[in-house]
């Protein structure tokens, strides 16, 4: 009898670009992919959290590169794009939260800019490379649990996340047959540098608690198994779909 065989979760020989890789989600997906063994290169706007987070990676022996890139400038992103990765995570993103009725245009905008457009096009052009490189590749999006369900004061944010969903799902109709795969990871709230004053508001955290069924704040780590999953061939069956990170938050 021959059994069957994990299929590997090691990445050794990719190359992984994580975009929004700074701090945070993205921060903690680059580690992961550096960890799996894959030479990752972290993207983010600015340049000084960026340099401290490659040269802490470094200092860790990872095989890691800084790439200075706002990927809402089109131009910039398919330059950045225009050598094949064999692994792209979006972590990018940004919120504006308010009431629906005094949401202002340049806002909706801003958000729909960062979160919808430039993931469409960063997704096109990664797709793009992988294909004329013949390369099976995975992207990945960070979505979010608003992807699923709405929000108090969340409008364009879950907008902006349930267009990315349907994005997603169409993209992976398109590029299955190329074998390209591109899916997304929805988290609850995580503990990152940029949420800490929601943690910090008694009522909000009291909230979110309530709603997190397993009764603990989500963390960076909880993301980064699912990242190396979702970018290694222990998904090379998985495509369009969404693999949710949020303590049984939807599960109602």
């Amino acid at each position: 009898m021959i059994l069957p065989s994990t299929p590997s979760f090691s990445l050794d020989g990719k190359r992984a670009l994580v975009t929004g890789a700074s701090s945070g989600i993205g921060q903690a997906c680059a580690v992961a992919m550096a960890e799996a063994g894959a030479m990752v290169v972290c993207a983010s706007r600015g340049s000084d959290r960026l340099n401290e987070t490659v040269s802490a990676m470094v200092n860790k022996g990872f095989n890691v590169e800084a790439l200075v890139l706002d990927q809402t400038d089109l131009n910039a992103l398919k330059s950045a794009l225009n050598n094949p990765y064999d692994i792209v995570i979006n972590s990018a993103g940004m919120a504006r939260h308010n009431p629906a009725l005094d949401t202002l245009p340049e806002d909706f905008d801003a958000v729909m800019n960062l979160n919808l457009r430039s993931a469409y096009f960063l997704s096109s052009y990664a797709a793009k490379a992988m294909n004329e490189a013949n390369i099976s590749g995975s992207i990945i999006h960070i979505s979010s649990q608003m992807g699923h369900v709405g929000g108090i004061d969340r409008t364009v944010y879950s907008a902006s996340k349930h267009a990315l969903e349907g994005m997603v799902k169409s993209m992976a109709i398109e590029w299955g047959k190329l074998n390209i795969r591109i899916n997304t990871i929805c988290p609850t709230f995580i503990r990152t540098p940029l949420t800490q004053s929601t943690f910090d508001n008694p009522e909000r955290a009291a909230f979110i608690l309530e709603k997190i069924k397993l009764g603990r704040i989500g963390e960076v780590h909880d993301i980064m198994g699912a990242a190396v999953y979702l970018a290694s061939e222990a998904s090379s069956l998985v495509t369009g779909t969404h693999l949710i990170v949020d303590g049984g938050w939807t599960a109602e």
